[in-house]
């Protein structure tokens, strides 16, 4: 794993009992590091909304490196009336999606970050079981590299009750 060295983000609205284990010991003048996002806070931070906001909430984050987000599949979501009328299952496309905006909600908390993230690639995504309402999607997303602030790549999983149902390599790049 490559990342280009960078500093972690403190977030100085964070909530007590909101601070990762290694941040609340570090320095004591400190904000705490902010480890879990409101779906409000998701929405400050990425510029997607509905139909296309796919992240309720995270509910782990470690800065410049990784973020666990949920995402809750009902029944009343827009794809479901034709993928498929009589079988509704969640598009592979927008599990996809949902992984690379909780990505984003990583890229966005790094120093210096500005412009807007769009995918550059997608490999070695595979799907292991649908998705369908009533699931819960838990998404891990992790930064393995990022250059000049404007390219990277992240590895994404996402499971439902414990069992993988979708993991790839997503790319990225910024633009202002």
């Amino acid at each position: 794993m490559h990342v280009e060295p960078m500093t972690t983000v403190a977030n100085v609205n964070a909530t007590p009992g909101t601070t990762h284990p290694e941040a609340a010991s570090s320095q004591d003048d400190a904000a705490p590091t902010k480890t879990t996002f409101t779906v409000e806070e998701v929405q400050a931070l990425l510029p997607h909304r509905y139909p296309f906001a796919l992240v309720d909430r995270i509910i782990d984050y470690v800065p410049g490196e990784k973020a666990v987000g949920i995402k809750n599949v009902t029944f009343n979501e827009p794809h479901f009336q034709g993928h498929f009328p009589s079988r509704p299952i969640m598009p592979g496309v927008l599990i996809v999606e949902a992984m690379a905006q909780v990505g984003g909600v990583v890229l966005t908390q790094l120093p210096g970050f500005k412009g807007l993230c769009l995918f550059a690639g997608i490999d070695k995504v595979r799907f292991r079981r649908p998705v369908v309402p009533g699931d819960q999607l838990v998404m891990t997303v992790e930064l393995l590299t990022i250059k000049r602030q404007r390219f990277g790549k992240m590895k994404a999983r996402a499971e439902v009750d414990g069992q993988l149902a979708c993991e790839g390599e997503l790319m990225f790049s910024v633009v202002d």
